[in-house]
């Protein structure tokens, strides 16, 4: 399906694709990378935290490329594109993750949850069949991702936490999602599925949420607005890994820095 293409490219959306406010660079450099990208035929794909809705929303309001497939809800979601530009999830997906946690759905792990004091349900459009998110205030997120913890490995639930913090408002993050599965199992997974070799695949990102996916073994763009904690367990583990050929770290910011990357690993041949 894709082996008649050099590269793929995989991208988050906040912090790295979406230009930065009012940032004239990454706006400018937007519109030359959804230029290379048509021009030179490189599939684009979108991985991110986000929710459909929310991802097809901020792709209108910021006019980005159109992708064949979005990674959505913390990787609990793959869509494809259909001939008539909408958004379909991929069963095959649903299903595989419905393996995972069967004995376990997702209304008894709410239930069960419902004794951690700290934990405020996120909006209904944030939850998913396979995503339970909540709010924890910022302050409390130390003690509930311990009380999360413990509780998750004593009763051996087949779910696991991804927590973070939200960099627009402070608001602590967490979501549970069947074990093992992130935004970097959605994108092996996808490609494991299509037969896509993981080296052809750039991912590019900016945050500890995109840490898995730069040391999965694809060649990752690590925009200059990634937190150089962030780059340096990256440069360790990719050094540990043999894997140095594998990691960018962007001289510009977001998605000038995108741009950039695709350069540096020649997925565009000419930059200009």
């Amino acid at each position: 399906m894709y082996e008649e293409f050099p590269a793929i490219l995989a991208t988050d959306l906040d912090g790295t694709l979406i230009p930065l406010e009012n940032d004239q660079d990454n706006v400018r450099d937007l519109q030359m990378l959804r230029r290379k990208l048509q021009e030179h035929r490189v599939p684009l794909v979108y991985v991110t935290g986000r929710h459909l809705e929310s991802v097809l929303e901020k792709q209108r309001e910021h006019q980005l490329p159109q992708p064949e497939w979005i990674v959505c809800d913390v990787g609990t979601t793959i869509c494809e594109r259909s001939d008539d530009d909408t958004f379909k999830p991929l069963q095959a997906y649903m299903d595989y993750q419905d393996t995972i946690v069967q004995e376990y759905p997702r209304d008894r792990l709410q239930a069960e949850f419902q004794s951690i004091g700290d934990l405020v349900l996120q909006e209904e459009v944030k939850q998913g069949p396979f995503k339970l998110s909540y709010y924890v205030n910022q302050e409390a997120m130390p003690a509930t991702e311990r009380a999360i913890s413990e509780r998750l490995h004593a009763d051996n639930v087949p779910w696991t936490m991804i927590a973070s913090i939200d960099p627009f408002n402070g608001d602590g993050l967490i979501d549970l999602l069947p074990r093992e599965v992130s935004k970097a199992h959605a994108l092996q997974w996808w490609a494991d599925r299509f037969g896509i070799d993981l080296s052809k695949v750039v991912f590019a990102g900016d945050s500890g949420n995109d840490y898995a996916a730069f040391i999965s073994g694809f060649r990752a763009i690590l925009v200059n607005n990634t937190d150089a904690r962030i780059v340096q367990q990256v440069r360790e583990e990719h050094e540990r890994r043999g894997l140095t050929s594998h990691a960018y770290h962007a001289n510009a910011r977001a998605t000038s820095g995108v741009l950039e990357g695709c350069h540096a690993y020649g997925v565009f041949p000419h930059p200009e």
